[in-house]
């Protein structure tokens, strides 16, 4: 598939992904999509007409989110995204009768907004070689593994309020924590201010309470992805953690990027997840190629400048992939709704050049990583910025998320 439009060679946005996201131009909030460094103005599209033949609502576009756009149901936003790529292809037969070049604006004039109104956010803990990581760390080395790892995607209930969309500010935030040596907790800022490196996944389908979704029909109530960054506060985390989970030292925020990629996107980058052993239960059991081989990158920026990269990691080394997650999530008939997100949870390879997390790659702190400035980081400290980025290629075609950056600010 060739397009008129120039391109540059490595965009993420090329004619193959065609994402879907929500934008603010002036004083006017919309549903857009991208191709190159440009926003596509899709109410623009409909009032010219692109999208003849197609049912849409007539103000489906006027929207500060993409809840309603998705419940429209695939067959009509796949059909959106397949007419806009005819209109960018090389051979299209619309530029003669309008100008595509009316429904761009180059994306210096747009400020991207938090694509989904979300009401309920999960976040998994799936990758194997993180869990692994984790245990050996906290717990018995030869045990790394709790006894139900291997048999359930493990996964726990996070703070939907809290989401924010790349580019937002993040605050260190304060809480309890208990030095290992010490007879009782103090309260201050968190010290061990980390990044996870995750992906997210959009719900694109209801399903009503008490109605499980089955694992061969999950595919069907998932919309797209998105890049996910999990912050997280170590040492607030460590003291609170048991025996409910995860609370303070994640809730304060977790950023998203602005672009949702379809499924339909990713399609050309299937690959066959790890061997699960031992064999899973009948509901999980899945058929096909059902991980994606996404490359994924972290960099940190100190305030003087610069960037260093400390993790490239790929979203193929999942354990447990997206539609084992869901139909595992609403096995007891717990009801989902368009636009909640479940994230993936740290995405970490074999390699420490892999991990996903700094608590791994500095493993604990032993193992300070240099910076572009000669500083160390062992966590992420005052004013740096953490960027992720991934996208996917193969044989020439090349779809991505672009970016989720954040910049961390001192505690007032």
């Amino acid at each position: 598939m060739q397009t008129w439009l120039e391109i540059p060679q490595n965009s993420d946005f090329s004619i193959h992904n065609i994402p879907f996201g929500v934008c603010r131009v002036g004083k006017r909030t919309m549903i857009c999509s991208r191709i190159a460094d440009y926003v596509i103005d899709l109410e623009k599209m409909q009032e010219l007409n692109f999208f003849w033949g197609i049912d849409i609502p007539a103000d489906v576009f006027r929207s500060e989110y993409l809840n309603n756009f998705i419940a429209l149901g695939k067959p009509v936003t796949n059909a959106i995204r397949q007419r806009i790529q005819e209109v960018f292809k090389s051979e299209n037969t619309f530029r003669a009768a309008k100008s595509p070049e009316d429904i761009l604006i180059d994306i210096k004039h747009v400020k991207m907004q938090m694509p989904v109104k979300c009401g309920d956010y999960t976040d998994f803990y799936s990758s194997i070689e993180h869990a692994t990581n984790v245990g050996i760390m906290f717990r018995d080395p030869a045990n790394a593994l709790l006894p139900n790892w291997r048999h359930i995607p493990v996964g726990y209930h996070g703070r939907a309020s809290s989401i924010v969309v790349s580019g937002t500010p993040v605050k260190r935030p304060k809480g309890q924590t208990k030095a290992d040596d010490a007879t009782m907790p103090t309260y201050g800022p968190t010290r061990l201010m980390d990044f996870e490196l995750e992906m997210g996944f959009i719900v694109g389908k209801a399903n009503e309470l008490g109605n499980p979704v089955p694992v061969d029909q999950a595919e069907d109530h998932i919309f797209g992805m998105v890049l996910f960054n999990d912050w997280s506060a170590r040492d607030i985390q460590k003291w609170e953690y048991v025996p409910l989970g995860p609370f303070l030292g994640k809730s304060f925020c977790s950023s998203m990027s602005p672009w949702v990629v379809t499924m339909e996107a990713l399609d050309p980058f299937r690959v066959e997840g790890p061997m699960q052993e031992p064999e899973v239960l009948d509901y999980l059991k899945i058929d096909g190629k059902r991980n994606f081989a996404i490359q994924l990158e972290v960099f940190i920026k100190p305030p003087t400048g610069g960037s260093t990269r400390v993790s490239l990691s790929n979203f193929k080394f999942m354990y447990w992939n997206m539609n084992q997650q869901l139909a595992h999530h609403t096995v007891n008939g717990c009801n989902m709704n368009i636009g909640d997100i479940c994230a993936s949870g740290t995405i970490s390879g074999r390699d420490p050049g892999s991990y996903g997390s700094m608590l791994e790659i500095s493993w604990k702190g032993t193992k300070p990583v240099k910076m572009h400035d000669d500083t160390e980081r062992k966590f992420i400290q005052d004013n740096d910025t953490v960027v992720m980025k991934g996208f996917a290629e193969k044989d020439g075609v090349r779809v991505g998320f672009g970016e989720v950056s954040g910049k961390v600010l001192p505690t007032e």
